[in-house]
């Protein structure tokens, strides 16, 4: 199924994308995050953590029962 495109601003929707755009899309969000916190607008930063939200939130979705490392749980 093709992704679905709601508004060029906000990107595809994270439902229409395969596992893999999904964990690529991802990658790319966690990669640029820091560069976008330091030097982005203060609209760049709300449109980065609303798509981090959504394909964050896709990912959990998809994958409820995910490897969880039990050196990373805090108590």
């Amino acid at each position: 199924m093709p992704p679905v495109h709601t508004d060029r601003r906000r990107g595809v929707d994270p439902a229409g994308l395969s596992d893999e755009e999904l964990m690529r899309e991802l990658r790319r969000l966690h990669q640029t995050r820091h560069d976008t916190l330091r030097h982005g607008s203060e609209a760049a930063l709300d449109n980065h953590n609303r798509r981090t939200d959504e394909l964050e939130h896709e990912y959990l979705t998809r994958f409820p029962a995910r490897e969880v490392d039990p050196l990373r749980v805090r108590n």
